[in-house]
């Protein structure tokens, strides 16, 4: 009889599904990209109706017209980003024995549903203003929309990941700091791009209009507060933050005997992605929300995130297929 435990006997490496779940994560990044440049050049309500683009799939002048273009590609690769991942859905739920890995499945499908609904909400709705706030119903509900967007990303990679061969064939015993500092730096990095859906959908990109200084002069804090001023504020603070943290989870790799060479080397890149994004915040200022910079910089901010959940998935990867570890 065989005495491996259910987990080993149930998990397989199936090369086809594997290269589709990672396509499919990867096609996440064309939607992040082609919804970070619809935002900003405001060109989010280039059509005022859904799920059509002015009653149609294929509207006139989309193709020369640069917000029509933006918007109506952003809806088809959203479109095709749901066919990925309910095909995806449907062969783990054919292929896989892990039930955990079915579900999550599930809870990839659930997510981007869940997503073009409020995607259209957003449009329906940006009529209605909403007076205390000064903004319109469709501009709050675009910032769930850029927030539900970034855990789809990470339920995708961590489909992806767990239908890896390394993941199937190589135990990971990571350790538990190691452990815990992954999943300080994922809520950290999740509040801060929440912050930051605030701040582009508030307009607050330049509420202050130096950097690092606060101030002109070189203040810490700004001279004068505002809503808008506030958000940035907390924006710029929670980057100092989370540039602690993502030092302290990459030393933390680097030192755990269990970390494999991919992870350490993914600790450096994710270190990159830190500094990069830092140099992308702060040229955002220096250029006045130039397009290019200002898409780069949402795009690193998605990667950024899923480079920090991916290592912290990988480091419970025993914890999750049912190991005891220490």
């Amino acid at each position: 009889m065989d005495a491996r435990p259910d987990h080993q006997q149930n998990a397989s490496y199936r090369p086809a599904l594997a290269a589709f779940s990672a396509f499919a994560a990867a096609w996440v990044f064309v939607l992040v990209a082609l919804g970070a440049f619809t935002t900003t050049i405001n060109a989010g309500m280039a059509f005022p109706d859904w799920p059509l683009s002015n009653g149609s799939l294929n509207p006139e002048g989309w193709l020369t017209n640069l917000s029509m273009f933006a918007e109506h590609s952003h809806r088809l690769s959203a479109g095709m980003m749901t066919a990925l991942t309910l095909v995806l859905a449907a062969w783990l739920w054919r292929t896989e024995q892990r039930a955990w890995l079915r579900r999550l499945s599930y809870l990839a499908l659930g997510l981007v549903v869940a997503q073009a609904v409020v995607g259209g909400l957003r449009v329906l709705l940006d009529r209605i203003h909403i007076e205390p706030l000064d903004t319109s119903l469709g501009r709050l509900i675009a910032m769930l929309h850029a927030c539900l967007a970034q855990a789809f990303a990470c339920a995708l990679v961590a489909l992806a990941v767990s239908c890896s061969r390394g993941w199937i064939t190589r135990p990971m015993p990571v350790g538990k700091g190691a452990r815990r500092m992954g999943v300080l730096c994922c809520a950290l990095l999740f509040a801060q791009l929440a912050i930051g859906a605030v701040v582009r959908h508030s307009f607050a990109g330049l509420a202050i209009p130096t950097f690092p200084w606060s101030t002109p002069a070189g203040g810490l804090l700004p001279a004068a507060w505002s809503f808008q001023v506030a958000i940035q504020f907390a924006h710029r603070a929670m980057a100092c933050a989370v540039a602690l943290a993502i030092a302290g989870f990459a030393v933390a790799v680097w030192r755990d005997r269990g970390a494999s060479p991919g992870m350490r080397s993914g600790a450096s890149a994710l270190v990159s992605l830190v500094a990069l994004q830092i140099f992308l915040g702060a040229l955002i200022i220096r250029t006045y929300r130039a397009v290019g910079v200002t898409t780069g910089h949402v795009v690193v901010g998605a990667l950024t995130l899923v480079a920090a959940f991916w290592l912290t998935w990988l480091a419970h990867r025993d914890a999750i297929e049912g190991r005891t570890i220490p």
